[in-house]
Order: C-alpha cells, then structure tokens, then sequence
C-alpha cells in the first residue's frame, strides 16, 4: 500500500483537525504536518487539546504528527525524500482527483477553511486535485429564477475524508 502524509496549513478549526486525525488513522495515513495557525493536539504544558480529543477519539494520541511553523520547510524535506505534493484545492490547474495516478508516496496539502492554500504553496504543489461540486449547476438547471449559489466547497474534514479513501 502506498504511503499518504498530510499537511495541514492554517486549518483554524480544532474539530475539523481532530476530525482529520480520525479519519487519518481510518485511511492509515503514516503521519500529519501541522503548520502554521492549525491548532495542535497538545497545549503549551503538554495538555490534550480538548476540541481535538473531541472529535479525534484517541487517534491523535496514536497518529504520528509534527508541528512546524512554516508548510515550506516540511515540503522541502519531503520533495528532498521524493514524496509527490499534491494540494487539495479548487484552482484553474486542478483536476478532478479521481485522475490521481502515481506509485509515489503522496502528501496531501489541505488549507484554511475559507481561503484554502496559498499561492505559494500551491506553486510547489506537484499537482493540484479538486472534488468538483455539481449542486450549484444541477439547482441552476431545474430552477432557472434561483438566483442563490449553491456551497463551492465542502467541509475541509469531509474532503480530507473523500480524498484519502480515494487512493485506498
């Protein structure tokens, strides 16, 4: 089975995070990077972060995890160690992500809940993978007056969630 890591950049959520943590540990992800403002499962004093351990269950305890302050430093190590990056993110050069096609250990990049990943890691993504959302277009189609949007993107867990059992 193929090895899958995951870089979590200034996901600002501690359920989101722990809900990651869970589905992680589901999908056998070998180990998650927390970076920037994306909360981490321990405190200051070495104290479970209670909103993580909420909805992680015990998997953050058990999931191997690394903080570092800047996404760019834990890319390169892992670009260095041959791991292909591959940012999770709506963008003109996404494709959808059940083209993913590679025997190289992957990382996934997920970003902030509302702005997702920066343009500067995005440009060292090797490849970019959306899951594309249809309710906006099939509401559109049957109800032409609508003029509301529907949801762009769905919850960053739930991605996490969709994109890991994928390359199961």
């Amino acid at each position: 089975m193929r090895e899958v890591t995951i870089l979590l950049h200034n996901v600002r959520s501690a359920h989101n995070v722990g809900s990651i943590f869970r589905t992680a540990d589901a999908a056998g992800v070998k180990k998650i990077y927390l970076s920037g403002y994306t909360p981490i499962p321990i405190d200051r004093f070495g104290r479970a972060q209670k909103k993580i351990a909420k909805t992680a269950l015990g998997a953050e305890k058990f999931l191997q995890w690394e903080y570092c302050k800047s996404p760019m430093r834990a890319i390169s190590k892992l670009k260095k160690e041959k791991w292909k990056i591959v940012g999770v993110e709506q963008h003109a050069r996404a494709k959808d992500y059940s083209s993913i096609r590679t025997n190289r250990p992957i990382v996934f990049a997920f970003g902030n809940e509302v702005r997702g990943l920066s343009k500067n890691i995005l440009n060292v993504c090797d490849e970019i993978l959306e899951i594309p959302m249809h309710g906006a277009m099939v509401r559109q189609a049957h109800h032409p007056r609508h003029s509301g949007r529907g949801k762009e993107s769905l919850n960053v867990s739930v991605a996490a969630g969709i994109i890991l059992f994928s390359v199961r």
